[in-house]
């Protein structure tokens, strides 16, 4: 199988949907990539640093509110700190509808498939009450405006990200014979370690924990604080010099500059490179990819020192890519946002749904298929292999969301014949075609449509 345009549009987009084209060529795919991210100009997300004096506010109003809980206005102090905190929430909770609206009616829909996918590399999670609704917001400022650079930057980025330094605990680490050492905790690997194995050289890469506890004593200084984001506190750097992956870091004063240095080398790392390579390959084409396409990929990543576009160009331009169409099955939030792309779900009614209803279509059915709302269960973030999307209660949860969410969104839905058409175009196969001939109401119809095999592969 080559390349056709309905495949790229599901295999490497949201979907298909009946108003936008979709494009015609591999070179038509990377220039989903070039110029202008457009829908995140049309549905814009608040950046995370936007949000540091809200953070700050409400963690200030909460303070006030707990030493003087016992004062006459206890009741009037805690009142103010819940609306702060509430209206806080809200607001990053909106976050949904301008994220659904973009995947449903982006033409760069490549561009929202690897924003995506390089949150879920770069995994983390809202540890307290201020960012567990805050992970579109690092995405927004931290994830997208890196997709198509070099991978150095993309790192350093998120390496200096409060919320990646928080959710790793890197705020509690201090070089234990630092200046700032005395009465506060010791050194925590956690970044550290993360950084080496799911981040960079992958499990399995060329190092030991000698290397994990270099790194971490390196990183040391590397911290937040919750009006500023990310600050660099030489005085807890552990002295010396650190050697990690067999070259030194640092030995003169403290310096940033010394923990990019190193995320410059480690981002060109051969087992770095050939790790990137193998994880784009798997998301986007098969649980068991080819060997060749991603030795080529991996040339590429090494011939333009980690430009991604160069190896997007060369996953894309493999046979493989387009010979594996079905291999992969689509993640829960794949599946709802290629479904509402093909319905035309409106904007309009996204901004609309209240908490309830978004838990209704949206996070709840999610969870019940395996994938919680930006919360995956550790920084490792949602497994790939299919087996952990196929099984019995994933399953329920999909069918019972095709059957029922597109009618209670709709009060009219598709003619099941023209819908198939709409939804799987080329790669539509004989039974969901049948199935769409037979249905006996369009409800019916359109629900075996997006339950299909057909449809939740790609």
């Amino acid at each position: 199988m080559a390349f056709t345009p309905d495949i790229a549009a599901i295999r490497f987009g949201e979907g298909l949907a009946p108003e936008i084209a979709a494009p015609a060529s591999v070179e038509g795919v990377l220039d989903q990539l070039r110029g202008a991210d457009l829908a995140a100009k049309e549905f814009p997300i608040t950046p995370l640093s936007d949000l540091y004096g809200t953070f700050a506010k409400v963690s200030t109003l909460q303070k006030v509110a707990r030493r003087g809980r016992k004062g006459s206005d206890a009741e009037e102090l805690s009142k103010a700190y819940k609306q702060a905190r509430r209206e806080l929430n809200l607001h990053l909770e909106g976050a949904l509808a301008p994220l659904l609206s973009r995947s449903i009616t982006t033409e760069q829909p490549f561009r929202e498939r690897l924003t995506r996918f390089w949150a879920d590399h770069f995994t983390v999670v809202g540890k307290n009450n201020l960012t567990r609704n805050a992970v579109p917001s690092y995405t927004e400022e931290t994830i997208r405006p890196h997709i198509t650079g070099r991978f150095s930057d993309l790192l350093k980025a998120v390496m200096t990200s409060p919320m990646m330094l928080d959710y790793l605990d890197q705020n509690s680490s201090v070089g234990p014979n630092s200046r700032g050492a005395k009465g506060r905790r010791g050194l925590n690997e956690n970044l550290a370690r993360e950084l080496l194995e799911l981040h960079t050289l992958g499990v399995g890469g060329a190092y030991a924990q000698g290397d994990v506890r270099q790194l971490a004593e390196l990183l040391t200084g590397m911290t937040t604080e919750i009006s500023r984001g990310f600050v660099f506190r030489p005085k807890i750097v552990e002295p010396g010099a650190e050697t990690v992956l067999g070259r030194s870091y640092g030995g003169g004063p403290p310096a940033v500059e010394d923990v990019m240095a190193f995320l410059d080398d480690v981002a060109l790392h051969p087992d770095t490179v050939r790790h990137i390579s193998r994880k784009l390959a798997v998301h986007f084409t098969s649980d068991r990819p080819d060997e060749g396409m991603i030795a080529d990929m991996a040339d590429a990543y090494a011939a333009t020192g980690g430009e991604l576009m160069a190896v997007y160009e060369a996953m894309l331009d493999h046979p493989f890519a387009w010979t594996s169409f079905g291999q992969k099955v689509k993640q829960p939030v794949d599946f709802i946002v290629s479904a509402m792309r093909v319905l035309e779900v409106p904007p309009a009614s996204l901004r609309q749904l209240n908490r309830s209803k978004r838990r209704a279509y949206v996070t709840g059915p999610m969870t019940a298929m395996g994938q919680q709302w930006f919360r995956p269960s550790g920084p490792d973030g949602w497994p790939e292999e299919a087996e952990a999307w196929v099984t019995p209660q994933g399953l329920a949860a999909r069918i019972q969301w095709a059957m029922a969410a597109p009618s209670a969104i709709f009060r009219s839905l598709p003619d099941p014949r023209s819908f198939v058409v709409a939804a799987l175009g080329d790669v539509a196969d004989e039974k969901v075609t049948f199935a769409a001939r037979a249905a006996e109401t369009r409800r019916e119809g359109v629900g075996l449509i997006l339950a299909s095999p057909a449809f939740q592969r790609r």
